[in-house]
């Protein structure tokens, strides 16, 4: 996959309609933190929002069980969203490999090439530099700026 180009048209909408267990590591009870906004709209479309922060294990995260790392998930999880700074990714996507996720998705401003071609060798999606909350609802923004006047 080219990361640098536009995803094809198709590719995130994809995805986002195959997963269904999301864990976002690097997520935060902070308001003022974009994460806690993400993990709740996710969560408020119907995705099994799982956050994952080590100093917050055993925890909740807007009203969620939180996790300290990955493998203390005891469920399948198909999707790891990425919260953290890009030199984490790596670490981050090599636990997502071990517990058997299908995406690593690199939250808006996340981006390690060297993590991404790491998960595709070991088949999984990638996605970099991108929000989910905002694909999710880019669809019907698209095509409430596109009508004609």
């Amino acid at each position: 996959m080219d990361h640098d180009a536009d995803y094809p048209a198709g590719y995130l909408a994809g995805i986002l309609k195959q997963v269904k267990t999301i864990a976002m590591v690097g997520a935060s009870s902070d308001r003022a933190k974009f994460s806690l906004g993400v993990l709740r709209a996710l969560n408020d479309a119907g995705y099994d929002m799982i956050p994952v922060n080590p100093n917050q294990p055993g925890g909740e995260i807007g009203g969620l069980k939180c996790y300290k790392s990955l493998a203390a998930i005891e469920r399948p999880v198909d999707m790891v969203e990425v919260f953290r700074a890009s030199e984490h990714a790596y670490g981050v996507t090599e636990a997502a490999i071990k517990i058997g996720a299908k995406v690593v998705w690199m939250q808006i401003g996340v981006r390690n090439d060297a993590a991404a071609r790491l998960a595709e060798a070991a088949g999984l999606k990638v996605v970099m530099n991108r929000c989910p909350k905002i694909e999710l609802i880019r669809p019907s923004f698209e095509t409430r700026t596109n009508r004609a006047s």
